[in-house]
């Protein structure tokens, strides 16, 4: 019997390390997509790298796109300053970039039909996280909608590739949670959005992500410069 395929988007941060986590404990045959779109925190991919190889895939697809000839975010555009995190915040923050989801999740469709995987990961959530527009349920629904006019594999010939979105409703203490009951290597992930090689601490990814492992209770093994919680 043929192994059912599912393709992760893995940026390398703890979020979808934990969708891998959860796609391989499904035992599907895990196939990582990742981007290099020229982001300030592009050493996250070499945290990809190292998850793809923990868990021995057969191939880790990096796709290189120039995001910073859009700008528009702190996260591509070095004259932005990547702001200190706040937890508590209710406004799209200058780290968003705009349309990334939903450019990232048409290439994992387009990956996912020439693989024939029934399966997209994207760890979007939207209880702990930044304010992203593309990181709420409205919008996957949506473009679970139009992807399924948008191949031929689900618009001609009738299959279906189902957006999974395991952590959409978790909290980040939920998210370290799961991940750590099914053994995700978080020592591995890089959260920060400064792109130092030790997370800085204090931007909105690293506090959330600090909060999260505090509130779950585990160990973060990652380094960091600061680990004051905000």
């Amino acid at each position: 019997m043929t192994q059912e395929k599912a393709v992760v988007l893995l940026s390398g941060g703890l979020d979808s390390c934990t969708c891998m986590a959860v796609a391989k404990s499904k035992g599907y045959d895990v196939y990582p997509i990742s981007f290099n779109y020229h982001q300030r925190h592009s050493i996250e991919l070499e945290g990809a790298k190292k998850i793809a190889e923990y868990y021995q895939v057969k191939r880790h697809l990096i796709i290189e796109t120039n995001m910073d000839a859009i700008g528009g975010s702190a996260l591509t555009d070095e004259h932005i300053a990547v702001p200190d995190g706040d937890v508590n915040r209710d406004d799209v923050p200058p780290t968003y970039v705009p349309a990334r989801n939903l450019i990232f999740l048409s290439y994992a469709m387009g990956y996912a039909e020439v693989l024939g995987a029934a399966h997209v990961y994207i760890g979007v959530n939207s209880v702990d996280y930044s304010g992203y527009p593309d990181c709420r349920p409205e919008f996957i629904q949506r473009f679970q909608e139009l992807s399924n006019y948008a191949t031929t594999a689900t618009a001609v010939k009738g299959k279906t590739i189902t957006i999974e979105t395991p952590l959409q409703y978790l909290s980040k203490s939920d998210i370290v949670k799961l991940g750590t009951k099914l053994g995700a290597p978080y020592q591995f992930t890089h959260s920060c959005y400064k792109g130092s090689e030790k997370a800085c601490g204090v931007c909105d990814s690293c506090q959330l992500r600090l909060h999260g492992f505090a509130d779950a209770g585990v160990e973060d093994p990652i380094e960091y410069e600061t680990r004051e919680l905000r």
